[in-house]
């Protein structure tokens, strides 16, 4: 019998929220997981799901990876990918797939550590020669991976002009898509038509309608807004959509209120947002280390 599992493990921007790690989320079926970007943060948080029971989410078990775009906030906990698991005893090269540049990201990352990974193989340590190994595939669309558990499709979105992907998870029981960064696509709405999650990125509109005209222009082309997402959902009809990645349009290092409580009511906002603009399926705002 097969179980599927949705793990958020970062749901942040690249604001430094303390309550919101790096973008990272984990596909977990049985006992593999498979990741979908590497936020600052990731493997600590991978710990922390493991401590709650997700056991395939054990520091040696993350073996898998996919990578939606190379922005830093989805990127900057790569390094600690590759190596606090194999520090930890994983044995296989870590598999990665992702847009064009992360293959040239890795082989730097590589290069950067190098002496770090001479002293821990040649040294007092000699820990195993294969568990900081990348085998990386940059991806164009299409279906990417397949194994016995799962079948992966990548998706081109649009963010900016960088290269960015959706992935789509389907699995003997559950079917899961999520965005990464992107703007209001039709694609999203057919790849996510009738799915079990759609996990999606969302922003404040009404925090963004007080930006300038200059930041409200780029951030409806790179990013998406509650009421545009409600437009997705209710095309796709997913069983549950869930938010993450959610931009308040707020100084989260503001002295002069508080945050927290400001970062709860616009999360409440973006999920009225979406149920004012016609969406009346259930919706729920993801946070760190849920579990669906």
């Amino acid at each position: 019998m097969t179980e599927t599992k949705l793990v958020l493990l970062g749901t942040g921007t690249p604001n430094a929220e303390p309550g919101a790690s790096g973008p990272a989320a984990a596909v977990v079926v049985n006992d593999q997981a498979y990741l979908v970007d590497f936020g600052p943060g990731v493997v600590r948080q991978c710990s922390k799901a493991y401590r709650r029971g997700v056991t395939a989410l054990h520091p040696k078990n993350l073996r898998i990876a996919f990578c939606t775009h190379l922005h830093t906030d989805h990127t900057a906990g790569y390094s600690d990918l590759i190596f606090t698991p194999w520090v930890l005893e994983r044995q296989e090269p870590l598999k990665v797939f992702g847009p064009k540049g992360i293959r040239n990201m890795t082989e730097h990352i590589l290069k950067a550590y190098e002496v770090d990974i001479d002293f821990r193989i040649h040294g007092f340590e000699k820990a195993n020669p294969t568990g900081y190994q990348v085998q990386v595939q940059e991806i164009s669309g299409g279906i990417i991976y397949r194994d016995e558990l799962v079948e992966v499709e990548a998706i081109p979105v649009s963010h900016g002009t960088l290269e960015s992907y959706a992935y789509r998870f389907t699995t003997p029981d559950r079917t899961i898509l999520i965005s990464g960064d992107t703007c209001p696509l039709e694609v999203i709405k057919e790849k996510g038509k009738g799915c079990d999650i759609l996990l999606h990125e969302a922003e404040y509109a009404g925090g963004l309608s007080q930006r300038t005209p200059q930041w409200q222009k780029y951030h409806q082309e790179v990013h998406t807004l509650s009421t545009d997402l409600a437009k997705i959902a209710r095309a796709a009809q997913p069983k549950l959509l869930v938010t993450y990645h959610r931009i308040y349009h707020l100084d989260v290092f503001s002295q002069e209120m508080d945050v927290e409580a400001e970062i709860l009511r616009r999360s409440e906002a973006i999920l009225q947002e979406i149920r004012d603009a016609g969406y009346e399926g259930k919706a729920v705002n993801g946070q760190d280390l849920d579990i669906y």
